[in-house]
């Protein structure tokens, strides 16, 4: 099965933000095919999620409770390709 790069870019909206997380974090933790998870230095997070295609990635996601608030300002799924790394052997 692929595997997708997210990335999310979340707004500025600090307070909100903050309040949603922990719906956000238990979605995420049930969601399907995802290998990791993470926030990022500028502002967004990085996902890596194995799924049929990019369309499916979107769809799951769109019911994140940081989505359903409006607090991500931009999102990216791009298929990856993994040759080489420790994730590779598992695979």
């Amino acid at each position: 099965m692929p595997l997708f790069l997210v990335r999310y870019h979340y707004t500025d909206d600090a307070v909100a933000l903050t309040r949603v997380r922990p719906r956000h974090r238990e979605f995420l933790a049930t969601l399907p095919g995802l290998t990791a998870s993470g926030p990022t230095a500028d502002n967004g997070a990085a996902l890596v999620v194995e799924a049929d295609s990019a369309d499916d990635v979107s769809k799951l996601l769109d019911a994140d409770p940081f989505a359903v608030e409006g607090l991500i300002a931009g999102r990216q799924v791009v298929e990856w390709t993994l040759v080489l790394g420790r994730w590779s052997q598992a695979r």
